[in-house]
């Protein structure tokens, strides 16, 4: 058989298994499915208990002297940065005859640019109508304000515009009395400087003509960005639905807690590091999983209640009752993270063994899930400290534990070799090295791993055919001896470990 080996070195590891983030996300359902939950009831209780105050609305179109076709919205930004000033904020509240501050009132408002020239005002107040009044009084203040600087600005433009003409009238009146002192001469020079004095005086006056005229059209412009400047849209009560506002801020809230949920599931996996994945869990324990189990639940189960999944839990019974008997030395079942289904396993091995001779369960489980369990009939319990007085002849099956707090030496009283049953993400990565290199140390051989608990959409294989030879340190070795050119040969014990999937196919 050509042997294949699926742990990977360190130098191969990836830095962040996709896979397993996935799985691990996955397992945690419960988490990220009450952060959805939760931030729904949040979003409802929000929309419920705190309602949006009652808000007026308006509209006002806003011409500007400097309008373009390519504008990006410059002016309109301008005017939303001006409404929100004490200087329209006052004049509002001089016309509601209102005592508040403006610096208080400028909260209670903002404006919104719906196009280039089209500007909405949202107002809050304690009331419908109190809204209505506030939007209708900063709206005829930003109105107002607008036309002033209109008119300021086009009156500063034509006030320019005319003191220009002027001056050039004074020019043209000293060059007309120029004109008027010279006498007719007959000298060439004189004749043409006649001739630039009259050159400068139709300068002058068309100069003149056009000031009055650039002068005129600012004014006559002005009336219209004053008429062009207008409330459009009368103030009015936006109509506030709580049933809707209740789905959107419960559903906002939904989207919210899941997208925590699944940030916080996904950095705890990463930070915890546990193995989900067969590949990892056989890996880091240097065994191969044999077989996959549901968890047991924690109370005996009643006679009503269906059992899941028996086919797995009787070939997994079967193919350990079958290796105790054929083994010499006692075997054991040391749980990580599962103790209730580690009890159950138990006792059904213990009771297929009773009748081929008598079975004695070494207990060394820190809790009374085996006592919980036992049954009229059953084979008996018995502590670690009287497992040495049994009889030689009575076959002897250890459940323990090897959870954090574990003592390590009393496990070789359980058994010199152990089938591992473990709770898929229940363990660290750094505490299944741990297990695997203390039970290398002491010497106990593990023949296998059954995996409660496992991802339903897990692929991955579980199964290491040099799985014992894989903890960091201390590899089964049997005592050297001679070989025929006289030196020392080091054998290894290769045991085969057979797979119990916990469907009815096997799994490839």
């Amino acid at each position: 058989m050509t042997t294949s080996k699926t742990s990977e070195s360190p130098a191969a590891a990836p830095l962040l298994d996709l896979q397993a983030l996935v799985v691990a996300v996955r397992r945690r359902r419960r988490l990220w499915c009450s952060m959805a939950l939760l931030g729904l009831l949040v979003g409802a209780a929000v929309a419920v208990l705190l309602p949006p105050p009652p808000t007026a609305v308006t509209k006002v179109l806003v011409a500007h002297q400097k309008d373009q076709p390519n504008d990006t919205g410059t002016l309109i930004r301008t005017d939303i940065q001006l409404l929100g000033t004490t200087r329209i904020a006052g004049a509002a509240l001089q016309s509601l005859k209102s005592p508040e501050k403006p610096e208080d009132f400028m909260r209670d408002y903002r404006g919104t640019g719906l196009s280039n020239n089209l500007l909405q005002i949202n107002v809050t107040g304690d009331s419908d109508a109190k809204a209505v009044a506030r939007a209708e009084a900063l709206a005829d203040a930003f109105v107002a304000d607008h036309v002033k600087r209109m008119k300021e600005a086009a009156n500063a433009e034509a006030k320019a515009l005319l003191e220009q003409r002027d001056r050039m009238r004074d020019e043209l009146a000293k060059v007309n009395q120029a004109i008027g002192d010279r006498a007719p001469e007959k000298d060439p020079k004189a004749s043409a400087s006649i001739e630039s004095l009259f050159a400068r005086r139709a300068e002058l006056n068309s100069r003149i003509a056009d000031f009055d005229q650039r002068a005129g059209e600012a004014r006559v412009g002005t009336p219209q960005l004053i008429a062009g400047t207008q409330i459009v849209d009368a103030p009015r009560a936006v109509q506030h639905s709580l049933p809707r506002a209740a789905v959107t801020k419960a559903a906002i809230g939904l989207l919210l807690g899941l997208a925590l949920g699944l940030a916080v599931a996904a950095v705890g996996a990463v930070v915890a590091d546990r193995p989900v994945l067969r590949r990892e869990i056989a890996a880091n324990l240097g065994a191969s999983v044999i077989a996959e189990l549901r968890r047991a639940p924690r109370r005996p189960t009643r006679p009503w209640q269906r059992r899941r999944a028996p086919g797995a839990h009787e070939r997994l019974t079967t193919t350990l009752a079958r290796t105790v008997r054929g083994s010499a030395e006692p075997v054991s079942l040391l749980e990580l993270g599962c103790a209730s289904s580690t009890s159950v396993i138990a006792l059904d091995v213990a009771r297929a063994l009773v009748a081929e001779g008598q079975v004695v369960i070494v207990d060394g489980l820190p809790g009374p899930q085996l006592a919980d369990r036992q049954q009229p009939g059953d084979p008996a319990l018995i502590s670690g400290e009287r497992a040495a007085a049994a009889p030689h002849q009575v076959r002897r099956l250890g459940v323990g534990s090897v959870a954090p707090g574990t003592a390590w030496t009393d496990l070789r009283f359980l058994g010199s070799r152990t089938v591992i049953v473990v709770r898929a993400g229940h363990g660290s990565a750094a505490w299944l090295h741990t297990v695997a290199r203390q039970l290398a140390d002491l010497r106990i051989q593990v023949i296998g791993v059954v995996l409660i608990d496992p991802d339903p959409r897990d692929r991955t294989d579980g199964t290491l055919w040099d799985g014992q030879h894989t903890a960091l340190r201390g590899h089964f070795e049997q005592p050297a001896r001679q070989n025929g050119t006289g030196g020392l040969r080091t054998e290894r014990r290769s045991t085969p470990a057979a797979r119990v999937p916990d469907s009815d196919q096997e799994a490839r």
